[in-house]
């Protein structure tokens, strides 16, 4: 999608501090940090978010989750970590691109937000 901020990572127009990038999915540094780690990861192929993927972009997204597990063990902060999907304008999603956030390094509280 040409007017997309996270498709223009992807093709390397707007630089991004990469940590991580497989056939299906790129992450990337959040630049506005909520935890010690925070990390988005984002398929490289245009979803608009969760309530607009379908059933064939199922593998995408566990691809997404898995790449933020690798990502964790990585950092070594398996012992605590989030991943968040928001959906929409009223849950913070500010980019619609589908990305999941890696959250850790820090203690994190129940309940979020």
């Amino acid at each position: 999608m040409n007017d997309c901020l996270f498709c223009k990572i992807v093709a390397g127009q707007i630089p991004s501090k990469k940590v991580y990038e497989d056939e299906h999915t790129f992450a990337f540094e959040d630049i506005d940090p909520k935890a010690p780690t925070h990390v988005l990861i984002i398929p490289k192929e245009h979803v608009v978010d969760l309530k607009n993927a379908t059933h064939k972009d199922a593998e995408i997204i566990g691809r997404c989750h898995l790449a933020a597990a690798e990502i964790a063990r990585e950092r070594k902060i398996e012992d605590g970590y989030r991943t968040i999907l928001n959906v929409g304008p009223k849950s913070g999603q500010s980019v619609f691109h589908l990305h999941v956030h890696l959250l850790g390094g820090r203690d994190l509280h129940w309940p979020p937000g």
